[in-house]
């Protein structure tokens, strides 16, 4: 059978007023453009039965208008393709026997079906608006089929429109069913192919179309495919216009999503609860807290009430703000309105709670979720243990842990990534590294957070060899590293004379291409330069910083006599990152030698400043304060004083 041809088209032009422009060729131009010439459906006959064909087509006729199954079962292997499209054209008037009649077949001799058969009952069904039905058949034929079957599906079907005297549903119905099985290049070819004779899909199987989009984070096809509906005069509903907004949502174009609600008057729409919910959700999403709270305050102002979805948007647009306050004020609101809380309410709630460290309000919120008999999932839990651990309190964990059995829940990635990090609060990377390793075993993977985590606390303890199994996983897994955390352990391993070690791990991320970004393998002037080592070691220099409520003292590379000195590089950084101390003030104490220090100060300060990779415009000595003359040297400059 000879293909039809298929026209191809530009991009679409921009005619719809007040949508944005789509560059992608790939999205906008595959929709192709307006067919305002439709080709004519093609009008295809079958030759007549004769002879024992028409016998055959005559006595199974007679016995299905009788219901007569019985004698209908020893016919079944004289049946052929051409014998059961004849017997489907008489019976066509009945859908219900027809149906009937398909399944028999299928049963007793699939061999005798054809996807000439299998469009002449899609046919039948969908003139009698027998949707679901269709679709189910539809299905089982495009499921298990080959790649080009839909296209052969598609003329199976024009060409016998004529011959059951169909209606343009059958089509319809079909590019429902691609939306359905998520199949969208087909839906697109589809939805081309019967522009090109002059049929277009309802609103309701576009809706399909656009809800299967948004599923998978498709909003740019969504998009897309919402202006071509525009420009072929399909008219949208309050569901088109909603999942448009959710859309622009996505997109992070919040402005055009309020176009639209603005706009859906003139459509002959009303905004409805889902239409502010899908708002109220997209400026959550990006923390617009008080845009949101207006359109939940216009929502009631037009007459609609907030619904359950409303405020645990809200709800947990605060507690992701980490403005717990708030989020308390809207769940009193809503108890207020008589708006029964569910799961997800206290789930977002004791969340909140748990993040900020505040693990004794998660369990009250807990507490009151069993009083009022709402059932607590693993999400719950979750952020329970989450909590206790961020606290250190794995004990109490351990006891939540206990109790999910009991629940008959099962512990997922989260659940261990939680225990993990109460156990690195309590420095012990050991027993983290072996729930890490338990979490593999039980079939999930450590989140890129949770290595980290595991990483700096074996760096934290000092145990860099535990850290180098951790950062080996992360490359397996290709995780990109924070440059401080690899300056920590390659620092450590330089420290333990493993210099080959950190050759390798560095060679390892090259080749990945996993090395982070501001992270220089030569920055360790301490260890590579032998002279300037001899100038520390020497004149035992103590550093310390102070801003009246912390201070640190201690050798630049942790060593000492007595084994107690602490490396002030890392307690700086982690100071620093903790904002627990200004950055812009150092304290250097120098212990009295017979040394001058004017010629070490410079270089001193250079050296500094290559390793923390931050100005500090005044360092303070004792008796002594250098102020820096020029800009942040540069790591060439750095390099070129630290070797003189």
């Amino acid at each position: 059978m000879n293909k039809f041809p298929i026209r191809q088209f530009s991009g679409l032009p921009n005619s719809i007023p007040k949508e944005p422009t789509f560059t992608n060729p790939t999205i906008s131009g595959s929709f192709g453009k307006m067919n305002r010439n439709p080709i004519p459906i093609p009008h295809r006959t079958i030759p007549e039965p004769k002879g024992q064909d028409l016998d055959f087509v005559n006595v199974v006729n007679s016995h299905l208008i009788h219901s007569d199954w019985a004698k209908l079962n020893p016919l079944s292997t004289g049946l052929t393709a051409f014998r059961v499209k004849h017997i489907l054209l008489k019976i066509q008037k009945d859908y219900v026997l027809s149906l009937e009649f398909f399944n028999w077949v299928a049963a007793r001799n699939p061999n005798a079906h054809t996807l000439e058969t299998h469009s002449m009952i899609l046919h039948i069904l969908t003139k009698y608006r027998k949707f679901k039905s269709a679709e189910s058949i539809s299905k089982k034929i495009l499921v298990s089929g080959s790649i080009d079957l839909p296209s052969k599906l598609f003329e199976a079907i024009l060409y016998s429109y004529r011959l059951c005297d169909s209606s343009p549903r059958v089509f319809d119905s079909l590019f429902k069913t691609f939306a359905h099985l998520k199949k969208f290049r087909n839906a697109t070819n589809m939805f081309c192919q019967m522009k090109e004779y002059g049929f277009f899909p309802t609103v309701e199987s576009c809706n399909a179309y656009l809800s299967s989009l948004l599923d998978l984070h498709r909003a740019d096809v969504a998009l897309a495919f919402y202006r071509e509906m525009r420009r072929c005069r399909i008219s949208p509903n309050v569901y088109t216009l909603n999942m448009v907004m959710a859309a622009y949502c996505k997109s992070g174009k919040l402005e055009s999503a309020v176009e639209v609600l603005e706009e859906m008057e003139s459509m002959g729409c009303s905004p409805s609860v889902v239409s502010y919910n899908t708002l109220i959700a997209g400026h959550c999403d990006k923390g617009l807290m008080s845009s949101a709270l207006k359109f939940k305050n216009l929502m009631a102002k037009n007459g609609l009430h907030p619904t359950v979805v409303t405020f645990n948007t809200l709800i947990d647009g605060f507690c992701k703000a980490g403005k717990l306050q708030e989020a308390n004020r809207v769940f009193s609101e809503m108890k207020a309105a008589n708006v029964a809380t569910n799961t997800v309410t206290y789930n977002s709630l004791i969340n909140g709670y748990s993040q900020a460290g505040n693990s004794e309000m998660g369990t009250r919120l807990f507490e009151e979720m069993s009083k009022n008999r709402v059932n607590a999932d693993i999400l719950t839990y979750n952020a329970l243990i989450l909590g206790l651990c961020k606290e250190g309190k794995t004990k109490k964990a351990a006891y939540l842990v206990k109790e999910l059995d009991a629940k008959h829940f099962v512990p997922n990635a989260s659940t261990f990534s939680a225990l993990i990090v109460g156990q690195c609060v309590r420095k012990n990377a050991d027993r983290a590294f072996q729930l890490c390793q338990s979490m593999i075993r039980s079939g999930h993977h450590p989140d890129e957070q949770t290595l980290k985590t595991l990483l700096s606390s074996f760096c934290d303890n000092r145990d860099f060899d535990g850290a180098v199994q951790v950062l080996e996983e992360m490359v397996e897994r290709s995780i990109a590293l924070d440059s401080g955390i690899l300056s920590d352990l390659c620092l450590g391993l330089h420290r333990c004379g493993k210099e080959e070690l950190v050759k390798s791990l560095c060679g390892k991320l090259e080749a990945r291409r996993l090395m982070p970004q501001g992270f220089d393998k030569r920055s360790y002037p301490v260890h590579k330069v032998p002279a300037l080592r001899r100038v520390w070691e020497s004149r035992q220099i103590s550093f310390g910083f102070s801003n009246h409520t912390w201070g640190a003292f201690g050798t630049w590379d942790g060593t000492g006599r007595n084994g107690t000195r602490r490396s002030v590089p890392r307690l700086v950084r982690q100071k620093w990152v903790e904002r627990a101390v200004p950055r812009d003030r150092f304290w250097v104490f120098l212990r009295p030698t017979s040394t001058p220090w004017n010629g070490f100060v410079p270089r001193l300060w250079n050296t500094m400043f290559y390793h923390f990779k931050t100005n500090i415009p005044h360092v303070f000595f004792k008796n002594y304060t250098f102020v820096p003359s020029r800009p942040v040297p540069s790591r060439l400059r750095t390099k070129h004083t630290l070797e003189n």
